[in-house]
């Protein structure tokens, strides 16, 4: 199993697939319907049934049942996307063999090392074989590792008909990173039961409870004039802009948070004395505090208004996902028997919410309770991310599990 999964993560990495916000196509980028198309012919190498891929790149496929048994379908999926924060384009994967727990060069000549100085958690992985990046791109196990493993599941399932399961469905979407991945996924059509997606991080890792997310988007508009003869005249737009950052809490920012709290990101911030634009996330776990961060957006707004006049800003705020917890807890057997198989084949659930979102999120207000389950990789999004075959192969084996506890429970 091991080479298999090299084999096909290490392929997959290879074809860029970075998605685009700016874009309205789905998928935003050519690269996504590119690896789809490969997906969809090793799906049907593998003897995978019902292969499917729609005009916005959209996978599907079926796993008939194995079993007499009345099961429910289950669907397991994973994005083909990687993240826009880091380039994925020209990625080359690299095998560190029994690691030693120490440095490792990325790149010798850029002077890029992945160190357990800088990430602790590396003495986890002493004796694994890691694949890492060559220190120019990102990786793209998220999600390309969750594409690898749910594919050698299928195909290890297909191969032992001994272990009896149900009817499985699986998914490989677009445009996760962008938060468009369930746009345009049929839900009536993947007619699954429920379903999990394989997109999280480390060894163990089970979530259910997602943030509340929305995207603000704010305008500042100035008056420039010659800062010669500027006296009562002039309005600094970028200012407006920073005194409207600066009246949201220093505090609840990504870089001073953990665990349930919210924060307000900002993402990008550009412009000059005539306009400049701020982009912000806000997101929070608990919905009464992620309306109040919202309000508190609106009500700086409305005081800046007042301030500057009413056409000093313009605001663009619309919601983005919801906290998935709401939907799956009235079928949290599903979080159950992800935590039993994963206990089964010696593994730590680690039950937490998600500082993010999954595809789960909006699929789970779809009709589709959809829990994450871990991928094995880590530091996501960036040069130093890496991740660890052996876990790839537990992440297989959970997959199987959950198939198998699904059927002898039905």
């Amino acid at each position: 199993m091991k080479n298999e999964i090299i084999d096909r993560f290490t392929s997959y990495v290879k074809v860029d697939t970075q998605s685009n916000e700016s874009v309205d196509s789905c998928p935003s980028t050519p690269g996504q319907l590119t690896l789809a198309n490969m997906l969809v012919e090793e799906l049907k190498e593998i003897g995978m049934q019902e292969v499917t891929i729609d005009d916005n790149g959209y996978v599907m496929a079926t796993l008939p049942a194995n079993t007499d048994k009345q099961v429910p379908t289950i669907g397991f999926l994973a994005h083909v996307d990687t993240a826009t924060d880091f380039t994925g384009k020209n990625v080359n994967p690299q095998l560190v063999e029994n690691y030693d727990g120490g440095d490792v060069v990325l790149n010798e000549s850029r002077n890029v090392v992945l160190s357990p100085s800088d990430f602790p958690s590396l003495g986890n992985y002493r004796g694994h074989t890691l694949i890492t990046t060559d220190g120019t791109t990102l990786l793209g196990a998220d999600n390309k590792a969750g594409v690898a493993e749910i594919m050698t599941a299928m195909a290890y399932l297909i191969n032992h008909p001994e272990t009896k399961h149900g009817k499985i469905r699986v998914a490989f979407t677009p445009d996760e990173e962008i938060g468009r991945g369930p746009h345009r996924f049929d839900v009536d059509r993947f007619q699954a039961n429920y379903a999990y997606t394989v997109d999280g991080g480390p060894l163990g890792e089970l979530e259910y409870e997602s943030f509340n997310a929305a995207a603000a988007r704010l305008t500042f508009f100035g008056k420039n004039v010659h800062p010669g003869s500027a006296k009562n005249k002039m309005v600094h737009s970028a200012k407006i802009a920073m005194e409207f950052h600066a009246g949201l809490p220093v505090e609840e920012a990504p870089e001073y948070t953990d665990d349930y709290e919210g924060f307000y990101h900002l993402i990008s911030f550009e412009g000059d004395v005539e306009e400049t634009k701020l982009y912000y996330i806000v997101r929070d776990h608990d919905r009464q505090q992620f309306e109040k961060k919202k309000t508190r957006i609106k009500s700086t707004v409305e005081e800046l208004k007042q301030k500057y006049g009413e056409n000093a800003v313009v605001l663009e705020m619309k919601d983005q996902y919801y906290n998935m917890r709401e939907k799956i807890e009235p079928v949290k057997e599903i979080v159950d028997i992800a935590y039993e198989a994963m206990e089964r084949i010696g593994i730590t659930p680690d039950v937490k919410p998600i500082r993010g979102g999954t595809d789960g999120s909006q699929l789970s207000f779809m009709g589709l309770p959809t829990p994450n389950i871990f991928t094995g990789g880590e530091n996501f999004h960036g040069k130093f991310e890496f991740i660890s075959v052996e876990n790839m192969e537990k992440a297989v084996q959970t997959i199987v599990e959950i198939a198998s506890l699904t059927e002898m429970k039905a």
